[in-house]
């Protein structure tokens, strides 16, 4: 197995297109992306790998200790081979992700597999929009993935970046949950948006639209837990990884730690985390619930909802928004009629929410910035 460094040039990335496509087609050995400024990987992980596994990444640690993820070489051509069959004809993308990431590694595969290799931003020094959209001008490429912070980013800076984000065929749209209000302003300016559901463990996005894709079944387990299974399966973990972690793993397939319901014309709807769900009073209330009823509200661009221990109700619904001349207890007033017992008793106004991995909300960093604004007290 062969350790790839990335720094976010566009120079590391087509290294590490290179590597891992030939160990997807079966002319190289797997390769482990490592992102800028990470340790070297422990010796556990360097270790040769089976002969059917193509890459190992490694988990954002968005719920606990990242892991590393093997990921069979027939597991990637079947993820991209299924992304072609439902969004349209291979073709080449712009990588605006970080490489060493499962999502940002497809976009390198995905090219590569339609006989063309990434075009690639230069992330050393963040995502701009005008980078953005001067790579986009250069590439010439039919595809790209975002996450919702970006797409929100780029629409905001309108002109040549939302020309840009109009020219692709289809932007990929995941990593984190999507706010309908941000879809339907990117949709109304003509960007051919395409939501996606995934994670390392199933070689990223393998739900779009809310419809597995050719190879993959989804089911819901009594609880509302997502369970995950088919062609794009990884092969499990590699090194130290608690035993409820390695369990997740069954002949049955992948048991998420998200929770979904079917919407009426057969979609899946991802609620959010089964550990994010907030009981309060003996109700429990899925996060993306709030934030849904917040985003809706005018002038908020994001939303994240939390919950902090209450010593009556258990624990109590506080989130915080992001958005210009928002006011706080407004917001709570304004939403509160419509959600009942998940009304949140506090709204903090933020310029920018905590972020971890390649665009997902800090929940962690979020509550405790909350706990510190609002301590034990219950706001009504």
């Amino acid at each position: 197995m062969e350790t790839v460094p990335t720094d976010g040039s566009p120079e590391a990335a087509a290294r590490l297109g290179s590597l891992a496509s030939a160990a997807v087609e079966g002319d190289g050995p797997a390769v482990l992306p490592t992102g800028p400024d990470e340790p070297a990987p422990p010796p556990e992980l360097r270790t040769p790998v089976d002969d059917a596994v193509a890459a190992v990444v490694t988990t954002t640690g968005s719920t606990g200790a990242p892991k590393a993820v093997l990921l069979p070489a027939a597991a990637l051509r079947a993820s991209a081979d299924a992304t072609y069959a439902r969004i349209g004809p291979p073709g080449r993308w712009l990588l605006a992700l970080p490489a060493h990431h499962v999502a940002g590694l497809q976009v390198l595969l995905r090219s590569a597999r339609a006989g063309v290799p990434a075009a690639a931003m230069d992330l050393r020094d963040g995502f701009r929009p005008d980078a953005f959209a001067a790579a986009a001008a250069d590439a010439g490429a039919s595809y790209t993935s975002l996450v919702p912070t970006q797409l929100l980013r780029l629409l905001d800076a309108g002109g040549p970046a939302a020309d840009a984000l109009r020219s692709f065929t289809a932007v990929l749209l995941g990593g984190a949950a999507a706010d309908p209000v941000l879809l339907v302003r990117a949709r109304t300016a003509g960007v051919p948006v395409v939501t996606t559901y995934g994670m390392s463990e199933t070689c990223g996005g393998c739900v779009y639209e809310g419809r597995p894709l050719a190879g993959v079944t989804v089911t819901l387990e009594e609880d509302g837990r997502i369970r995950l299974s088919g062609a794009t399966l990884a092969a499990g973990y590699r090194g130290a990884v608690s035993d409820a972690d390695r369990a997740a793993f069954t002949a049955d397939g992948f048991r998420t730690n998200d929770v979904g319901a079917w919407t009426p014309d057969g979609r899946l709807r991802v609620l959010g985390r089964a550990d994010d769900v907030i009981v309060t009073g003996g109700e429990k209330v899925a996060p993306a619930t709030v934030e849904r009823a917040l985003l809706a509200q005018a002038g908020v661009r994001e939303a994240c909802a939390v919950g902090l221990p209450d010593p009556e109700w258990g624990a109590r619904v506080v989130a915080a928004v992001v958005g210009d001349g928002l006011d706080g207890d407004a917001l709570r007033v304004a939403v509160a009629p419509g959600l009942g017992r998940a009304a949140p008793r506090a709204v903090a106004v933020l310029d920018a929410l905590p972020l971890r991995g390649i665009g997902k909300p800090d929940r962690a960093a979020v509550r405790a910035y909350l706990a510190s604004c609002f301590g034990g007290s219950d706001r009504t």
